[in-house]
């Protein structure tokens, strides 16, 4: 037995996202779904193990999009390989454009904090970069991808962040190989990127 306490992780029904509509890929409809998806009489902490092999639970992930615009209007975003020391096995080597991760226990606090995501969106993104730059965000999407083992269990909350600099940088060794590249130039090259990402990119650069 280890001796290391086993991670809580937040998770909602599958069947309360079925009720909500169901989709594969991405939907912008966020005022469909997120009230009812934060709502406390809906989520649940339960232990990261079972969880990543329970497809009747989702755990929402947090997936953030760094953008940036130059003088010309020509757009890019920050993108990396993900190290083979990343907590998520089946995701080692994949190339991302989304920072993010599990929302845990430890986010609610002692004291039930009433917006345990928010507090853990920022802590993964405190963990995960440095933001050398004023921003702006805004959520503007979901991703559900039933069709992979991984994503048959997550379900992504989608945010950019707008930054006025290209100046986003890893504060994990295990982000690798980083930096902002054109969308056109990812759209045309997304072989070796995750699913989410492929996603992604087509639904809000693809048009």
């Amino acid at each position: 037995m280890s001796d290391f306490p086993v991670e809580q992780i937040l998770v909602v029904p599958t069947s309360l996202f079925h009720r909500l509509g169901y989709f594969q890929g991405f939907s912008s409809e966020i005022d469909r779904y997120l009230a009812e998806l934060f709502s406390p009489a809906n989520i649940s902490y339960r232990p990261r193990p079972e969880m990543e092999h329970d497809p009747s639970f989702k755990q929402l992930i947090p997936y953030v999009i760094f953008r940036h615009r130059d003088a010309s209007g020509r757009q890019s975003v920050f993108q990396y390989t993900r190290g083979t020391g990343q907590g998520e096995g089946r995701l080692h080597r994949k190339r991302s454009v989304g920072i993010g991760g599990h929302i845990s226990a430890v986010d609610a606090g002692a004291d039930g904090n009433a917006n345990p995501y928010e507090d853990g969106m920022r802590r993964e993104l405190e963990e995960e970069v440095s933001i050398d730059s004023p921003y702006t965000s805004r959520c503007v999407g979901l991703i559900n991808d039933d069709e992979s083992e991984v994503g048959r269990v997550h379900l992504g909350v989608v945010h950019i962040f707008d930054v006025e600099r290209p100046a986003v940088a890893p504060r994990e060794t295990e982000i690798i190989e980083c930096g902002f590249r054109g969308t056109e130039e990812i759209l045309a090259d997304m072989d070796g990127f995750e699913t989410w990402s492929q996603i992604c990119m087509r639904a809000l650069f693809g048009r």
